[in-house]
């Protein structure tokens, strides 16, 4: 996939803007889809991990222990992404837990409100995340962590929505548009380009649990609403984010 230099800032600045609440420059972006830009999702991921592993960076200067340096780490990884994958897992588990037909399903999906499904799936995301950060050596390994698990855990989704048809004519996922081989594969180099901070035995460990990991969601989401939405592309990059930070531990 060949693209003018302009080209890639302006896919950048869409995904940064689509993944995260941070500021982007002003730029006109009306011919290009976002589908299209979807090869920067890992990109995106980069620039929460850099926030992430700055807050643990500080709070570690400051004299905090690895524990509240590993939760405040983990607060601006979500205030960056205004929670927005987050929510799509508590929608998803709740969906996933409590409908017994796809209709229901999407239905309680839809319901802003949250359930014991999607509180304890968020509250497990969360107690996780946290524990494998707070057990990493300093600042440097918390952020090799977080950049191969954000990086890595969004580069998934443009192969989601690739791989597993829309599961509504409407909504977020429907929305973005068909994405085409070239911008998932894309996506996926630069994902397994972000593992590498792991090492070899990081990388290896990491790919195979994300392959699980890929494969059982897109099976789910077949079984239970014959597609995908935009909720289960945020739970997948949840559930990867979770297994890349749970390697990092292992390995490091």
């Amino acid at each position: 996939m060949t693209l003018s230099p302009q080209i890639l800032l302006r896919d950048v600045g869409l995904c940064v803007a689509f993944f995260t609440r941070l500021p982007v420059p002003a730029f006109d972006a009306s011919d290009r889809s976002l589908s299209a830009a979807f090869w920067a999702a890992p990109v995106a991921g980069w620039a929460v991990a850099l926030i992430g592993g700055l807050a643990f960076a500080l709070a570690n200067g400051l004299g905090l222990a690895a524990g509240p340096a590993a939760a405040l780490a983990l607060a601006a990884t979500m205030l960056a992404t205004g929670c927005l994958h987050e929510d799509g897992l508590s929608d998803t588990a709740d969906g996933f837990g409590g409908g017994l037909t796809r209709e229901r399903t999407l239905e309680i999906m839809r319901d802003s409100r949250i359930g014991a499904f999607g509180a304890c799936a968020l509250a497990l995301s969360i107690l996780l995340r946290w524990s494998a950060l707070s057990e990493l050596a300093g600042p440097g390994a918390v952020f090799a962590a977080l950049i191969a698990a954000h990086g890595a855990s969004r580069a998934l989704l443009p192969a989601l929505l690739r791989l597993v048809p829309p599961a509504r004519s409407d909504g977020l996922s429907a929305g973005a548009g068909a994405v085409e081989a070239p911008v998932a594969n894309t996506a996926l180099l630069l994902g397994a380009a972000s593992l590498l901070a792991l090492g070899l035995a990081g990388v290896v460990a990491a790919a195979l649990l994300l392959a699980a990991a890929f494969f059982l969601m897109r099976a789910l989401c077949l079984k239970k609403i014959g597609g995908q939405t935009g909720d289960t592309a945020g739970a997948l990059q949840q559930v990867a984010e979770i297994l890349v930070l749970l390697a990092a531990s292992a390995v490091f």
